[in-house]
């Protein structure tokens, strides 16, 4: 899930800097429309970016109000994570060259 929230995190980011420079490449054009369309897409970033930070603000708060009523999960969790990178890690560094150390 995290690297579903990075990938996301980056496109939108990617997407708000190219809208920004399309604003700033617009910005002498006087058209109504352009004006108008210069607005709207001003207001979609403003609201995006409130948007994102409202959804992370509440699951920040889920993953800690699941961790403070399942002290011994979370542990549990993070003890079983730990295992299998450092079991992973091992037999890595046992099928590689890492006999020398």
């Amino acid at each position: 899930m995290s690297n579903e929230i990075q990938a996301i995190s980056q496109d939108l980011s990617h997407l708000a800097h190219h809208a920004r420079a399309l604003v700033t490449a617009t910005a002498d054009v006087a058209s109504d429309q352009v004006v108008e369309a210069r607005a709207q897409l001003a207001n979609v970033l403003n609201s995006g970016k409130h948007l994102i930070r409202e959804k992370f603000t509440d699951y920040s708060r889920s993953y800690r109000e699941s961790v403070s009523l399942n002290p011994y999960e979370a542990v549990g969790i993070a003890l079983g994570v730990g295992f299998l990178i450092g079991f992973c890690c091992l037999r890595r560094c046992a099928s590689s060259r890492c006999h020398n150390l």
